[in-house]
């Protein structure tokens, strides 16, 4: 039983382990929804992994909600074999440990992933606690979405040559997706049976780059008086084939979210049109409707997330 367990762990981790041999070690700082999607990924594919946070609270949530999300994927995959998936859980989970130090966990670390909020100068400040404690050979990564990569590393100009974005989709067990900035890290991804893209350090990576500017346009079109949110997003799904309209997306994503990029790129880049605010999203976000995550933005949404 105990090696069919460990061939049937091989193919839920999507057998692509032996890719990174150089990283086995991963510390990942930021017990939130991406925090803890990257430890769980990582700990299904045989990395020992530490997910850090200051807050006990969330970092017990975050281990409790690894494991329902990897009971639900064991149970779905081993229906027929309940056994086998309580050991395929409980080897999964015994690769993940929590710490409340950063600058502890990542003492012997191969690789650092940081997916805290989107505030520049608290990244650098960590990426300063984390420069004084890790190996001169440990990878520096980011999982933001908006900030430069560039002006991350500024703060730890030492380790530039290893440093590099590492952007994950949410909900990371369930998303392909990773944008990467260099081999090292394309090859870990694709270790996590990610599909990695390459992608140099532009605003946004590949997918925001387009993604944030595409919405706040919808919203421009609304702000004229061009077409209804319902017209926009009709229109998209069934013109473009897209799975949801660009208003509700918005919605869905955050309004305070896309705010916050747009307003990042407009004061890094002032003249490019495309990055200028939205009178009419900056209405919104003051007045607290931010949409999905508030029950009310463009549109009404119920305490399930889904849209009235």
């Amino acid at each position: 039983m105990l090696a069919c367990s460990k061939q049937i762990l091989r193919q839920f981790s999507l057998q692509y382990t032996m890719s990174s041999r150089s990283i086995s070690k991963v510390t990942v700082i930021g017990a939130g929804l991406m925090g803890s999607g990257i430890a769980q990924v990582s700990a299904q594919s045989g990395y020992q992994v530490t997910l850090v946070d200051l807050n006990e609270q969330l970092l017990g949530k975050a281990v409790q909600s690894i494991q329902t999300s990897l009971e639900r994927v064991a149970k779905k995959q081993l229906k027929d074999r309940p056994e086998e998936a309580k050991q395929l859980v409980s080897k999964t989970m015994a690769n993940l440990a929590t710490s409340q130090s950063a600058a502890d966990a990542a003492k012997s670390a191969d690789l650092v992933v940081e997916a805290v909020v989107e505030n520049l100068e608290l990244k650098r400040s960590l990426y300063r606690q984390l420069d004084s404690t890790a190996p001169a050979g440990c990878l520096f990564a980011s999982n933001t979405s908006s900030l430069g990569i560039a002006e991350l590393a500024e703060a730890v100009p030492n380790r530039k040559p290893t440093f590099g974005g590492l952007h994950f989709f949410n909900p990371v067990p369930v998303m392909r997706l990773v944008e990467a900035a260099f081999n090292q890290l394309l090859e870990f991804s694709r270790s996590l049976g990610k599909s990695a893209v390459p992608c140099k350090d532009t605003p946004g990576f590949i997918v925001n780059r387009l993604l944030v500017p595409y919405l706040t346009e919808a919203v421009r079109m609304l702000e004229r008086g061009d077409a209804t949110a319902e017209d926009i997003d009709t229109a998209m799904r069934l013109g473009a084939g897209h799975p949801m309209g660009p208003i509700e997306l918005a919605d869905y994503v955050g309004l305070d979210t896309t705010k916050f990029i747009m307003d990042g790129w407009h004061a890094k880049f002032p003249n490019v049109e495309l990055f200028k605010p939205s009178d009419m999203l900056n209405k919104l976000v003051e007045e607290g409707r931010l949409g999905r995550k508030t029950g009310l933005g463009f549109y009404k949404w119920d305490s399930k997330g889904s849209k009235l």
